[in-house]
């Protein structure tokens, strides 16, 4: 048997600098994400060029562009990258004592950051208390946005938002629910689509999975979001949640978000029946990264946490 010397079992810290610069294409950005100054994210791939005898980034102001030698070395140590997640996997398996470092940047939208993710998270890391995670908390539609971009490579997200270049698969399914403040005269009715005509409501901004839904069930109606009388737009769950705990406003809410309200009493329920506001919570991958470790592990373990 050939024996394969340690080093090309492990990526070098100049190769794991050179992937970040080539998957973000900034140097600035890969910075950021590695925690180390820009000029030391240069002097690095500097060395890796001159250890190549050629240029691996074209300057284009301030954006770069791989080489061909770039793009070449880019795809390579992908598939190197993969290979040691694979490695690592099988050799904890064998040795308890082998536990390496692992590094995964996750994006998810609001309401899977606040009230889906975290206990899958603790989970996650109870059992492989080396991994570094980041979780980078967004709306859904700049999720998809920095998936494509390559600032994260596994994203989570709810609502309708089909892209051709990027793969779907289910974790969990939620409800929209209708809800105000106990001052609220609605508090005690059952409404149709139609009576969220004569209604002021309060929604999400744009870009949030949360309006796709009611979006997407209202057009079964033949309504539209501006025949609505909107009082407020607010961006985020939680500023939406405050604002109609105090307002006489009609609000839109992943139950998720307002569960422990709704049990207390200080929000209620408006029943909608003829509305469907059902949605799906979605991991995101780009098309041809499903299998890439440590991601499809992650994934596998989260829809096993909530198949319970």
């Amino acid at each position: 048997m050939v024996a394969i010397p340690y080093h090309l079992l492990m990526l070098s810290h100049k190769h794991e600098i050179f992937l970040e610069v080539a998957r973000l294409l900034s140097f600035t950005k890969a910075s950021q994400m590695l925690f180390v100054s820009q000029s030391a994210v240069s002097k690095q791939v500097k060395a890796l060029e001159e250890h190549y005898k050629t240029g691996l980034f074209e300057r284009l102001g301030n954006s770069v562009i791989l080489t061909p030698a770039g793009e070449l070395l880019y795809q390579k140590l992908l598939l190197a990258k993969q290979l040691q997640h694979e490695l690592h996997q099988e050799f904890t398996a064998l040795s308890p004592g082998f536990s390496p470092q692992v590094h995964m940047v996750i994006g998810a939208s609001t309401t899977v950051s606040l009230y889906v993710i975290p206990p899958v998270l603790s989970a996650y890391l109870n059992k492989f208390p080396n991994t570094q995670l980041t979780l980078k908390n967004r709306n859904s539609e700049n999720i998809l946005k920095a998936l494509l971009d390559h600032e994260i490579d596994l994203g989570i997200i709810e609502g309708l938002h089909k892209v051709s270049n990027v793969t779907y698969t289910p974790l969990l399914t939620d409800e929209v629910v209708a809800v105000c403040s106990v001052r609220n005269p609605l508090r005690k009715k059952e409404l149709r689509a139609r009576d969220l005509l004569e209604v002021p409501v309060a929604l999400r901004e744009a870009g949030s999975g949360t309006l796709a839904v009611l979006e997407e069930a209202l057009a079964e109606k033949h309504i539209k979001l501006s025949d609505l009388k909107v009082k407020v737009r607010l961006g985020g769950t939680e500023a939406l949640k405050n604002f109609v705990r105090v307002d006489t406003c009609l609000a839109f809410l992943p139950r998720q978000a307002v569960m422990k309200e709704l049990a207390s009493g200080e929000l209620l329920e408006v029943r909608l029946p003829d509305l469907n506001l059902v949605r799906h919570f979605d991991f995101v991958q780009r098309k041809g990264t499903e299998n890439n470790m440590p991601y499809r592990e992650f994934v596998q373990f989260a829809r096993r946490y909530y198949a319970k």
